[in-house]
């Protein structure tokens, strides 16, 4: 049986993480850990366990950055979920894959996460 791709979400609205979650279960991706703090965001992108990351720009008022380098550093794809524009990001974000604009559509997320796990191993078909 092929393995799903593994997603973290970065997320500190529960509601929202808990939306992501379910969407990205019913895509056929496996959501692998869910952080709404930076301090269990670094801890679980530590363990790398996952083919890529859904990061929230801002958590709880403080930003995420940290949680950015730390996937650069490894070199994991990671999508930036923000209500700010690409313009008031900072520069650890740049490392990101792509940058949504919150509110999205589930087909945006989806399509967006393909593309970035075919892009970061376009030998393998990822692809649920």
């Amino acid at each position: 049986m092929k393995q799903r791709p593994r997603i973290l979400i970065v997320e500190d609205e529960p509601l929202i993480a808990l939306g992501l979650q379910d969407l990205l279960n019913s895509a056929g991706f496996e959501v692998v850990g869910m952080a709404g703090k930076l301090e269990k965001a670094l801890k679980l992108i530590r363990l790398a366990n996952f083919d890529a990351a859904l990061v929230d720009a801002n958590l709880a008022g403080v930003r995420s950055t940290p949680a950015a380098a730390a996937l650069v550093e490894l070199g994991l794809p990671f999508i930036v979920l923000t209500g700010y524009s690409a313009t008031q990001l900072e520069g650890a974000f740049a490392g990101a894959a792509k940058i949504i604009q919150k509110p999205c559509t589930a087909s945006q997320l989806t399509d967006a996460i393909r593309d970035i796990l075919a892009t970061a191993a376009p030998s393998q078909s990822q692809s649920p």
